[in-house]
């Protein structure tokens, strides 16, 4: 029989629908190959891009120049934007303003076909190093309400580029996904004086079936509550709010666990298009103790219909406990 499953933190409910289910080996594509082109990430092209606002390079090489290891760039069609208005009304019933904020990209390498699942360790911590120094910078910025990192990976995920990169989104508002969760932990910690996710940790180490991978700093699994196949996350073992306060010793721990869960996608289902989002304690929140920072990776394998778009309830055609097991051992 099909399962509701609710997330114990937003208290969303989804179908888990085991009779409609595809073997988790089924999902594995044919890998893509790109068209060759001029590619504007690429060494020596760096003229395509703004101006760079943050690079990692050695010193005698000169800004928005060969020679990087990591550098982040304004999107060249942002989103959102400095430039700020105050809000007004449309035949005073429709509110609206400008998309003020900020939206950069992080190329993760000069190397135009290595990405984060093959890329040496050093090279992702760098790239998450590069996460954390724009978050404070933008965090200090009037509109910098909250900042969504974010992966997509492969064409059919939403990619432009094939090369490497992640997009940081910068907001003078706290989007819904992100408040839903912030309300639905802030409430269970009312209620039970802990926090959901340290609790979740703890169920799926004793449970162990939606278990992928954990180390004494960080689990992997998949959510009890998955809405899509294989559908994983990879949260802190303890308890952290902010992204941001890692230290150098956690960042290089997380890189480790980051690329080998990257590398279960990357062997097991054959390189698949992906998103990834990062989602982090905005700046000035006054409940640290009831919201956890965690990294959710969700592969496009199947895509939004009829229901999915006028419920907003998702049907999971693969569950949780097969699509972990299956990535368990992606690796072997």
């Amino acid at each position: 029989m099909p399962e509701l499953r609710q997330d114990p933190v937003t208290k969303n409910w989804v179908v888990i629908a085991k009779e409609r289910a595809k073997r988790p080996d089924d999902f594995i594509r044919k890998r893509s190959v790109a068209e060759p082109h001029v590619c504007p990430f690429d060494y020596g092209n760096e003229s395509m891009t703004p101006p760079e606002v943050l690079a990692f390079r050695p010193e005698n090489t000169l800004p928005n120049s060969p020679g990087w290891s990591v550098r982040v760039v304004p999107n060249k069609f942002p989103a959102f934007t400095p430039e700020n208005g105050s809000e007004t009304t449309m035949n005073n019933f429709y509110r609206l303003r400008k998309a003020y904020g900020a939206h950069e990209v992080v190329i993760h390498g000069p190397e135009h076909n290595l990405s984060l699942a093959t890329y040496p360790n050093e090279q992702v911590a760098e790239v998450l190093r590069a996460y954390i120094l724009r978050l404070r910078h933008h965090e200090e910025q009037p509109y910098g309400n909250y900042v969504q990192i974010l992966i997509n990976h492969g064409k059919e995920a939403g990619a432009s580029l094939e090369h490497s990169h992640s997009q940081i989104f910068v907001t003078p508002i706290i989007p819904e996904v992100v408040r839903n969760e912030l309300v639905g932990s802030a409430s269970y910690y009312n209620e039970n004086r802990r926090c959901v996710f340290c609790d979740m940790i703890e169920q799926e180490r004793i449970i162990s079936e939606r278990l992928i991978d954990r180390t004494e700093n960080y689990i992997v699994f998949s959510p009890f509550a998955a809405k899509l196949p294989f559908e994983t996350w990879i949260l802190p073992m303890h308890h952290q709010a902010r992204f941001e306060l890692l230290t150098d010793d956690n960042r290089y721990k997380l890189a480790s666990i980051f690329k080998k869960t990257l590398q279960r996608f990357y062997i097991g289902l054959n390189d698949p298009p992906y998103n990834m989002y990062l989602h982090t304690s905005p700046r000035g929140y006054d409940k640290p103790e009831s919201y956890h920072w965690h990294i959710s990776i969700i592969p496009k394998l199947t895509i939004a219909a009829g229901f999915e778009l006028s419920t907003g309830m998702w049907i999971n055609i693969t569950s949780p406990e097969s699509s972990a097991a299956f990535l368990r051992n992606a690796l072997d």
